[in-house]
């Protein structure tokens, strides 16, 4: 199993880096503010390669609460994502179409869900999406 230590970066800019491992190609960034201590940093990725064509994908900050969504706003935007502990997923290739262009057109991203505790938000900058989402995508249609 490869790591994140043996990925080719393809392109870094903004809050955003665009990578390639195991022949999957992510663009990639960490939420706005920093995790708990002893917690697992909030990600947002957009994955290409094999089965994949712009896979949404969210860790959250915290657990979801067993049997709940996420729901994903971009620029006021809401999709509802799919949640199985602390990750949630874009529900299918129209879904992440959408949200890819609403990435496009927005300043902010946020994911609200809530945990056995209450409700959360993990809020992501988007400065250099458009740029590793773009990088991800034409580095790995090359590959197939």
């Amino acid at each position: 199993m490869s790591t994140l230590a043996d990925a080719r970066i393809l392109f870094g800019g903004g809050d955003w880096a665009a990578i390639e491992r195991d022949g999957l190609c992510s663009a990639i960034s960490r939420s706005e503010l920093q995790t708990i201590t002893g917690g697992d940093q909030a990600r947002a990725s957009v994955t290409f390669g094999k089965d994949r064509n712009g896979e949404v994908h969210f860790r959250l900050s915290r657990a979801a609460r067993p049997g709940s969504y996420a729901l994903l706003v971009a620029g006021g935007e809401p999709f509802q994502l799919v949640t199985r502990g602390a990750d949630a997923w874009s529900r299918g290739p129209a879904q992440e179409a959408a949200v890819l262009a609403a990435i496009r057109r927005s300043g902010d991203l946020r994911v609200r869900f809530r945990t056995e505790r209450g409700g959360f938000t993990d809020r992501y900058l988007l400065a250099g999406a458009p740029t590793a989402i773009d990088a991800a995508a034409t580095a790995c249609s090359r590959a197939r």
